[in-house]
């Protein structure tokens, strides 16, 4: 009996391993997407779903899901800025500043999650 167990949990736990390596990698390709100009009519509907606060919530809950958190500051005028951090008390994993928050957010997110 205790065999089983042992195997089960196992296995559930190869399988969180695999939805966090699957959902990371969907996130690099999504943020990657997004530095691309959107020339493309494919790109431009890309831009139209994140370049928004709704895009912005997704990010934020992707990159969350990879243990770091997001501190959002409004600077000046058109001057945001991003940071993804593990904890406040160490330096951050991603940075970014920019003229909206959306754009700051993904700049932060892209540095954070190619850094890991």
């Amino acid at each position: 009996m205790a065999s089983s167990y042992y195997t089960s949990s196992r296995l559930r736990s190869w399988s969180n391993v695999a939805r966090k390596d699957h959902r990371l990698t969907a996130l690099r390709a999504a943020l990657g997407f997004v530095h691309l100009p959107p020339r493309a009519p494919e790109l431009a509907l890309l831009h139209r779903w994140r370049d928004n606060w709704m895009g912005l919530g997704l990010i934020v809950v992707g990159v969350e899901r990879q243990g770091l958190r997001l501190s959002l500051s409004h600077i000046a005028n058109r001057e945001w800025r991003a940071y993804f951090m593990k904890s406040p008390m160490f330096a951050p994993e991603g940075f970014g500043v920019a003229p909206t928050p959306w754009e700051a957010v993904q700049r932060a997110a892209w540095a954070a999650i190619t850094r890991t």
